[in-house]
């Protein structure tokens, strides 16, 4: 009995998504001790372990052929950036200089997409990590040496990362759907707490909480794609990355079908208030996300995923309720029941499509199963997207002027108060200076929290273990902790990396003279960048909320033209099809990120964020109607009314183009719109001997219709708002 449990043990531990990339930095970090205990290197080991901490801090997912070219470039760039700080350390002016302008231009470099920003931050990380080795030798001596320590242990890591990957080249993939498919399950729920038989239903508040988990999926759809896109290539994928790209637009057309409304949900509670049907709906929902959690500990596992019969039988309980209440003929209840029934036709293709969750391999190939990546190919292209953020009006330009004075102000400060190992103000001022008001103000109370946490923990441990061998053994334990924790508990990933900073100096000098300049620095170099961000061209979001709204708008109209098409052209899941459907839930995932940071600045300029809310409320119900719309484009439109409802969904993309366009400032916004009013009556006036598939259309054009309004009017209240002079 123990030996399986111990089995499955290990291998829940190696399914952790965090646990890999732990491991690594353990055999990093263990290796270059070793070395250094067995050659008698003390003073190498604090290079050494910067080098490998600033290495794994640029490690991006890829390829083994991929990880081998990116750990190539990024060892140059170490390289240049190590031995020019040598180089100008002796020189103040051309040193801050040059500190400014390679910060600003290594920052640009997240135009060109995320892995080029890692290896520019890294970069900047390992420059700051070059001049406090040369502070702490009290000199320029040596300046041959330090470098070549930093980018050996840059190199080490780096060698141990491209075998990594050649090893286990899947598992990124497997963590990666496993995340997807769990948030999938989280919405899932999260969607049949709508569906709770309750009169006055605080429906808004869980739309809330359902769009701010959508941007969570979505998030992870990204993430997914990006992984996966790294393995295809522009070849054709292998049989393990195909049946992975497979469960990836498996899990696209989940998101679809569970994104998606058909009914208002209050007329539902109301009429069905002594009926269990809403009771049945809420039950297979949340089935439903059971399976999909079910499923991602399955990919994580490498283990059958099972589908359960109770699914099956929740759904005919489901259908079992809609026949009795047809039974009960009452002429209220004629339109509702038809919600219900496309409801309940949705839900049985959720579940059939959660059934092929079972073998993805049988499942059909996609027509077109091309991705889009987004990289630059070229150095035209490299040019162009650069050029395109050197405007102050550029999130990125703002960041990376901001982040280049900051340094350059601290370089300044470690000067003019020639503090005890001064450099890390800059260090700290690196890690906190963030691209937003909100999100700096988050890490800087994380940072200083988690180095007085670490700094505690530090002097107990150094009473408490004075030997210098099992204080670098803890070293080793925090260097590890640190990469376990740093992306989603940064107070503790702040506390691992002091300890980690206060056991290697204590090997070649006096660790416990690094407990007040580390809090010092910490204090000023976070009080720089919060100054940074909030004095230097300062990026409020209540500032760019009209232009966020208004895009979110541009995106939905994109992705209804391309539904409405595939009603006339027949049901393709294209590229442009995917990229219409991603850009409007990336836009209203991005719409929900911008107004959690709006509730972290200061208050004078988050007054608009109560209507940012409930714009974001009403603009994810048009999506989640969009999506119902685009869940029913196998079904083709019946030729006497096709050309009238492709008309009208024209009108309404019109609609939303215009709204947006108000929202941008570029026309007029009106409050009202009687074209819109006689529409949305046009719609709801459907003939009771009507196709069903007219009727399903012509319904979800309707309740896109009907949210016209309330956008215009929130967005008319944004206008005068903005139009109301601050003091």
């Amino acid at each position: 009995m123990p030996r399986p449990r111990l089995r499955q043990s290990l291998r829940r531990l190696w399914a952790l998504d965090k646990f890999s990339a732990s491991l690594r930095v353990f055999i990093a970090l263990a290796g270059a001790l070793a070395l250094c205990g067995w050659q008698g290197w003390t003073h190498a080991l604090i290079p050494l372990f910067l080098g490998i901490i600033a290495s794994a801090l640029t490690e991006t997912d890829d390829s083994w052929q991929g990880r081998l070219g990116t750990v190539l470039v990024t060892l140059v760039c170490f390289s240049a950036a190590a031995y020019a700080v040598e180089w100008l350390f002796p020189y103040p002016w051309l040193f801050v200089a040059a500190l400014a302008l390679s910060a600003f231009c290594l920052t640009m470099l997240g135009a060109l997409g995320e892995r080029f920003a890692t290896l520019g931050s890294g970069t900047l990380i390992l420059a700051v990590y070059s001049m406090i080795g040369v502070e702490q030798r009290g000199g320029v001596a040596g300046l041959w040496l330090e470098p070549l320590l930093l980018v050996a242990g840059a190199a080490w890591y780096g060698v141990l990362s491209v075998i990594w990957q050649g090893l286990f080249a899947h598992q990124p993939i497997q963590h990666s759907l496993a995340r997807l498919f769990r948030e999938l399950g989280k919405y899932l729920k999260l969607k049949a707490a709508l569906f709770e038989p309750l009169r006055q239903l605080d429906v808004e508040q869980r739309r809330l909480a359902l769009a701010q988990q959508n941007g969570r999926v979505v998030s992870a759809l990204n993430a997914a794609k990006e992984i996966i896109l790294h393995r295809v290539g522009n070849g054709r994928p292998g049989p393990k990355v195909n049946r992975y790209l497979k469960l990836y637009f498996l899990a696209q057309d989940i998101h679809e079908r569970a994104s998606s409304s058909h009914y208002p949900y209050n007329e539902l509670a109301e009429a069905f208030f002594h009926s269990d049907v809403l009771f049945r709906c809420q039950r297979l929902l949340r089935l439903h996300g059971e399976a999909c959690q079910r499923l991602a500990g399955a990919i994580e596992l490498r283990q059958p995923f099972e589908y359960r019969e109770l699914c099956s039988q929740a759904l005919e309980d489901l259908h079992a309720s809609l026949d009795h209440l047809h039974l009960q003929s009452n002429p209220a209840w004629r339109h509702l029941l038809r919600s219900l029934g496309a409801l309940a036709g949705n839900l049985a293709t959720l579940d059939q499509l959660l059934g092929n969750a079972s073998n993805p391999d049988a499942l059909a190939d996609e027509q077109d199963s091309s991705l889009l990546d987004r990289e630059p190919h070229s150095l035209r292209e490299v040019g162009e997207r650069i050029s395109q953020q050197l405007t102050p009006t550029s999130l990125l330009f703002r960041h990376a002027l901001r982040l280049s004075i900051a340094l350059a102000a601290g370089y300044g400060l470690l000067h003019l108060i020639h503090p005890t190992q001064g450099y890390w103000i800059l260090l700290t001022t690196l890690f906190v200076c963030q691209p937003n008001y909100g999100a700096t103000r988050l890490k800087l109370v994380q940072r200083i929290a988690g180095t007085l946490l670490g700094l505690g923990i530090g002097w107990a441990l150094f009473d408490l273990f004075p030997d210098p061998r099992i204080q670098v053994l803890f070293a080793v334990v925090a260097g590890v902790a640190f990469f376990a924790t740093r992306s989603t508990r940064y107070t503790l990933a702040t506390a691992a990396i002091t300890l980690l900073v206060l056991f290697c100096f204590n090997q070649i000098g006096d660790g416990h003279g690094l407990f007040m300049p580390r809090l010092i620095d910490t204090l000023l170099g976070g009080l720089l960048a919060g100054l940074a961000v909030f004095l230097i061209l300062p990026d409020w979001q209540g500032r760019r909320l009209g232009n966020m709204l208004a895009n979110t708008l541009s995106c939905n109209s994109a992705y209804l033209r391309q539904i409405i098409a595939q009603y006339a052209q027949g049901k393709r899941d294209d590229l442009g099809y995917r990229l219409a459907r991603r850009n409007a839930h990336n836009a209203d995932a991005a719409l929900s990120t911008t107004l959690g940071n709006m509730l972290m600045e200061p208050g004078h300029f988050r007054k608009d964020a109560d209507l940012g809310f409930r714009f974001l409320v009403l603009s994810h119900t048009l999506l989640s109607y969009l999506s119902g719309l685009g869940a029913h484009r196998g079904e083709q439109l019946p030729q006497a009314t096709q050309a009238q409802l492709l008309e009208q969904a024209e009108k309404l993309a019109g609609s939303l183009d215009d709204i947006a366009a108000g929202l941008r400032g570029e026309r007029p916004l009106a409050i009202h719109s009687d074209e819109e009013q006689t529409l949305a009556q046009n719609l709801e006036q459907i003939a009771d001997d009507a196709d069903e598939r007219q009727r399903l259309v012509q319904t979800q054009l309707a309740l896109i219709c009907r949210q016209l309004a309330p956008l215009r009017t929130l967005g008319a209240h944004l206008h005068k708002d903005a139009r109301t002079p601050r003091h």
